[in-house]
């Protein structure tokens, strides 16, 4: 930021942001770390029991890891380093000796500098090691013969690091001088040291006193006679932690190891460096190890059992993900933390004091909230985003909200310590919105599972264990590998993506027809899914999703399945494009009949009348359109069109056609010509959903028990096929009509209804339920006019007119129970200008009865009873619910 522009009144400030849940866990660990130790019990030499001296801190690339890490290393030093927002430790600081070592290949780090680096901070007690520092200067003797360890630690800038560096040397030479003394050797110089390690050897095998103050450490001569190579410098460091234990108790120190960028030491099919990094952390039982990288550590695997040297989770009980309890670390149960994303405030904070001019941030309020929101909480995003704002702003032009798009560097530090099979799966699954490994093997055209099965260790992959499909791609990577300008060295063409997305579509569909769990949820997943597939990369062959289609719109629970593809993205801006792809027609049709529930049935009758002018749908896709715009217009009270595209669909004989035929019926119904709508009835079976139009016809006429059976077979048969949708509408219209006859009954028919309908999307059925309410309450002082008058202008409002004749036919029930004649009178008076084109011009004659009036002169009702018989049973439910409100006074 220094470099990155010209204006120096411009303040760059390294912006730490909160991390306090994290930084109180590694306390909270470190506590129970040191009450372990400080335990009489705790024997350094123990090399059995489990290890509990560890935190892992993971996350994804640019997550902060690194600057947690540098900052809990901070917090550590005398000098007090600790962030404001981080509470005070309650274990005194000068106990701790802290030493973070950057393990990434930038930094150039192998594991003799690692080796160095934990002896050179604790030269800074000011006391020789002998144990290790013999085994040391071995090893430092046939490995670097004739280069003095000063001048490689002053060449290596070890020196510059550990202020006490200069020491070791002189402790080194120390302990050497004392051993040589002890054994009565003239010298220790380079030459003698093979003579002083061997008879210091045979002097710890004969146990003789003159070495009694080494002959404690019991396997120092094992490691004094090993050969002086890597390996055996890794077991070397059990000797530093038993230098380290013989200190006196007032100069006893815990070390605070942290090991940064771990994913760098190799890859998981290469763990040679990881396995001497390891034997460490179990040999040093008393220091405390803080790793951080890209991912979690596998040591409690017991698959890596020969890979490293202690596995499973008997050996490290507390990085296991999901130990039973009584096998669980007695002390924090979880020791592998997700280093996760940023909250919306602290993005916002980050960027507003990322850059300042003045004390003032200098990237605005809105374009703050902008960039915290694409970032979805990524600090490496915020700083990509900062840099763009200054190179913007160098440009001559003000930053604006467009220019923060995605970023190339995401992909490269994403994708940088991946394998190339692990790059290929990565790329596949960044075309779903989530999935299972057999389902990234498939998308990615695979043989195996083993890649899949790694990447879903790395952190930028979520996981959701209640998920159909568990795992997910963190929103800002799967945006940058999906849209970002990728420049690996393997980045896929525009074929490679279209091959992808080919291969993901047919394996979404293999998991709807041929998977285990074939149910709606498989059906939604896979359809959403597949739809955006199809649509985003013009896949010409809908395919199988035809066939979901159908099944999608079979049951009537309306889940939302996309966004609407082609509307104008603000009123007034100019529309979008239409569909041009077989698949894009496909994906618009279904989103305008699952938004029908939320949009005004014209909205929805437009939408479809502009995907049939494609000419891009199929015969029977074709069918569907034309189907739910039929009910579209039949909602609009549009009968002649409705009757229009209901016959076309019918004719066409295809799988809507019992649909269509009972649209036909119910059309019949609506007209007043009950007859040939009762003639339908036989041929329409399940799929005409037959018990409900029945039901639909017996209404009507007053024959409320015919009626009531007819709805309660519905509701059954729908049960039987397993379709909550059309038990929801059953059940509702149950509750409807028995609300006429038995209001307690309504109450528990009505609340079952409503139990169905919760999970649904059935607005118009939901205005059914709200209809029986009244007509439950009718004749009491239950607020009727006022609720039926809102939900008239709700029905309405929403494209729904044809509810306004049973809405009024409600209220006119209400008006002829209490006897209010003037109020029935105005009623009728309103029914019939809405029946006026003679759709549902029954409910007239209806109302009319309900209120003892004579029959309406020219009714051309066709009545399946006599019309009397129907007046007198309309009259009757007035009576009877007279008689009703009188007893339970």
């Amino acid at each position: 930021m220094l470099f990155g522009v010209n204006d120096r009144s411009v303040a760059a400030e390294e912006a730490f942001t909160n991390r306090q849940a994290q930084w109180q866990a590694v306390v909270t660990t470190l506590t129970d770390h040191l009450h372990r130790v400080a335990d009489p019990a705790f024997d350094v030499e123990d090399l059995a029991s489990p290890r509990h001296n560890i935190l892992v801190g993971h996350g994804v690339g640019g997550i902060g890891k690194s600057t947690f890490s540098r900052k809990f290393e901070a917090a550590l030093t005398h000098q007090g380093g600790r962030p404001a927002q981080w509470d005070a430790p309650s274990w005194p600081i000068e106990r701790i000796l802290p030493l973070r070592i950057d393990l990434a290949r930038s930094a150039g780090v192998d594991f003799e500098r690692v080796v160095l680096s934990l002896r050179l901070a604790i030269a800074a007690l000011g006391r020789p090691m002998p144990a290790f520092d013999l085994a040391l200067r071995r090893h430092w003797e046939r490995n670097h013969p004739g280069e003095p360890l000063e001048e490689y630690l002053r060449r290596g800038g070890l020196f510059s690091r550990f202020t006490n560096a200069v020491n070791l040397p002189q402790q080194m030479q120390s302990t050497l001088a004392d051993v040589a003394q002890a054994l009565a050797l003239p010298g220790t110089v380079g030459g003698a040291l093979g003579q002083l390690t061997t008879t210091l050897v045979g002097a710890l095998r004969e146990r003789r006193r003159s070495v009694r103050a080494l002959a404690g450490c019991a396997r120092l001569a094992d490691i004094l006679e090993a050969e002086p190579d890597l390996e055996t410098l890794s077991f070397a460091t059990h000797l530093l932690a038993w230098d380290l234990a013989q200190l006196p108790a007032t100069q006893q120190v815990i070390p605070v190891i942290l090991f940064d960028a771990f994913e760098d030491i190799g890859d998981r099919t290469n763990r040679d460096l990881e396995r001497l990094l390891q034997r460490i952390v179990w040999l040093m039982p008393q220091a405390f190890f803080v790793i951080t990288g890209r991912n979690r550590l596998q040591w409690a695997e017991d698959g890596l059992h020969g890979e490293l040297d202690w596995t499973g989770p008997a050996a490290w009980p507390s990085l296991a993900d999901h130990l039973p309890a009584s096998r669980r670390d007695t002390g924090p149960a979880q020791r592998q933390i997700l280093l996760g994303d940023f909250s919306p405030e602290d993005c916002e904070d980050h960027l507003a004091r990322r850059l300042s001019r003045d004390g003032q941030p200098l990237i605005d309020e809105n374009l703050r909230h902008v960039i915290a929101a694409r970032s979805h909480g990524l600090p490496l995003y915020l700083d990509l985003a900062v840099m763009r704002f200054l190179e913007i702003r160098r440009s001559g032009r003000d930053p604006q909200p467009a220019d923060f798009g995605d970023f190339p560097a995401l992909i490269s530090r994403t994708v940088s310590d991946l394998t190339t099979d692990e790059r290929h799966v990565l790329r596949s699954v960044s075309l779903l919105d989530a999935f299972s490994v057999p389902l990234a093997t498939q998308v990615a055209g695979l043989t195996h599972d083993a890649a899949a099965l790694r990447l879903t260790e790395r952190p930028f992959i979520r996981e959701d264990p209640s998920g159909l499909w568990p795992f997910h791609l963190h929103q800002v990577v799967r945006s940058a590998i999906r849209h970002a300008e990728d420049h690996t060295d393997d980045r896929w063409s525009q074929q490679d993506w279209h091959r992808a997305a080919t291969r993901a579509l047919a394996a979404l569909g293999h998991k709807w027809r041929h998977g285990p769990q074939r149910d709606r949820t498989m059906l939604i997943d896979c359809l959403r899914q597949g739809l955006r597939l199809a649509r985003d990369h013009h896949l010409e062959d809908p395919g199988w999703l035809t066939d979901a289609a159908f099944a999608y719109t079979s049951d009537s629970v309306w889940e939302p399945l996309a966004p609407p593809t082609h509307t104008p993205a603000s009123p007034g801006a100019e529309p979008q494009p239409g569909p041009d792809t077989p698949a894009d027609a496909l994906a618009e049709l279904l989103a305008a009949i699952a938004r029908r529930q939320h949009e005004h049935r014209a909205r929805t009758a437009g939408r479809l009348t502009a995907v049939l002018d494609t000419g891009l749908l199929s015969g029977e896709l074709t069918d569907l359109a034309l189907y739910y715009r039929a009910k579209a217009h039949k909602d609009l009270a549009r009968t002649d069109e409705a009757l229009d595209g209901m016959r076309r669909v019918a004719d066409a004989d295809g799988r809507l056609a019992p649909r269509a035929r009972r649209g036909l019926a119910q059309l019949a119904r609506i007209r007043g010509d009950f007859p040939a709508a009762l003639a339908a009835v036989p041929a329409l079976g399940w799929k005409g959903r037959h018990h409900r139009v029945l039901g639909h016809i017996c209404f009507p006429h007053g024959d409320i028990e015919r009626a009531a059976a007819a709805f309660e077979a519905a509701r059954a048969e729908a049960e039987q096929h397993e379709a909550p949708g059309e038990r929801a509408i059953a059940q509702t219209l149950l509750a409807l009509v028995v609300a006429f006859t038995e209001p307690l009954r309504a109450d528990d028919e009505l609340a079952l209804a409503h139990q169905y309908l919760a999970p649904l999307d059935q607005r118009a059925t939901t205005y059914y339920a709200a209809v029986a309410a009244l007509v439950r309450d009718a004749g009491t002082d239950g607020d009727v006019t006022n609720r039926a008058t809102a939900l008239h202008a709700e029905s309405t409002g929403a494209g729904l007119p044809w509810h306004t004749p049973l809405i009024e036919t409600a209220l006119a029930f209400h008006h002829a129970v209490r006897g209010a004649h003037d109020d029935l009178t105005a009623t009728i008076d309103r029914l019939r200008q809405t029946t006026a084109h003679g759709d549902f011009a029954y409910y007239v004659d209806i109302a009319t009865a309900m209120g003892g009036l004579p029959r309406t002169a020219g009714s051309v009702i066709q009545w399946l009873d006599d019309a009397h018989t129907v007046q007198e049973r309309w009259r009757d439910l007035v009576m009877s619910r007279r008689r009703y409100l009188q007893s339970a006074r």
